[in-house]
């Protein structure tokens, strides 16, 4: 679906364009398509979340054998994995590169992991009991991205940045242990990684609710302040008043 920009007098020829007009010119020769999409971020957070916290609680003892990674890979590759990295990918189209990048990274993460425990079920590899320096420098790129990332999202508000300074800790955290095989370290990184998807179940639902509901609901640490009181609302779509001609939000 397409509509075009409303035309502000006759089109310059291309030689008599000068900055003052433009403007003016690329108005009258330009066309804006609509591609209306939800929020990637909702999914991408939310796969993150459950993948996370289920492997995390393996790792801080809270249940569990050596065995039990064998069960959880399938659904950590599903839904941490395929989930996120959909959402990077929705993230490219809605110009959002914070969101490409982390779940992009972290979805494709979740997918080699469900590979290597396929492998690892099926007798092809052999899992290390104790050092694993291989996944410990996975874990030691992981969360200095994770790292960048957490900068960079100073400016989308407190959720993000908890999740991801979280993750990128717990993930420094779990790259110890990989190098020197201390089980401390990996206790410990569990429980940091916990702490990471309880964030990101927050971020998640917070967006999830201000896009049904139409206001905020939960609050987000926004960096302007005003929008983050229940009630307000965090965008100001340029929308008509009866929804864009031909789409229907929601099912």
């Amino acid at each position: 679906m397409s509509t075009t920009t409303h035309r502000r007098g006759a089109v310059p020829p291309p030689a008599a364009v000068t900055p003052a007009n433009e403007r003016q010119a690329w108005e009258a020769r330009s066309r804006v398509v609509l591609t209306p999409i939800a929020a990637p971020s909702i999914l991408g957070l939310f796969g993150f979340a459950g993948a996370t916290f289920m492997v995390a609680a393996h790792l801080a003892g809270w249940f569990g054998t050596t065995n039990s990674p064998m069960y959880l890979f399938p659904f950590a590759a599903a839904f941490g994995g395929l989930a996120q990295f959909a959402a990077g990918l929705f993230c490219f189209r809605a110009r959002d590169g914070l969101g490409t990048a982390m779940h992009g990274m972290w979805g494709s993460f979740w997918l080699a992991y469900g590979v290597l425990f396929l492998l690892a079920a099926v007798k092809v590899l052999v899992i290390p009991p104790g050092k694993f320096p291989e996944l410990g420098y996975w874990f030691l790129v992981l969360g200095t991205i994770t790292l960048i990332g957490a900068l960079a999202s100073l400016t989308e508000g407190a959720g993000l940045f908890l999740t991801l300074a979280a993750l990128a800790t717990g993930s420094a955290f779990l790259a110890v242990h990989y190098l020197t095989g201390g089980m401390g370290w990996q206790h410990t990184g569990g429980w940091v990684l916990i702490g990471s998807a309880v964030a990101a179940t927050y971020t998640a639902a917070a967006m999830l609710f201000e896009s049904t509901y139409g206001r905020v609901i939960l609050p987000l640490g926004k960096p302007k302040m005003e929008t983050n009181k229940p009630g307000e609302r965090f965008t100001r779509p340029v929308e008509y008043e009866s929804g864009m001609p031909g789409v229907r939000q929601g099912q």
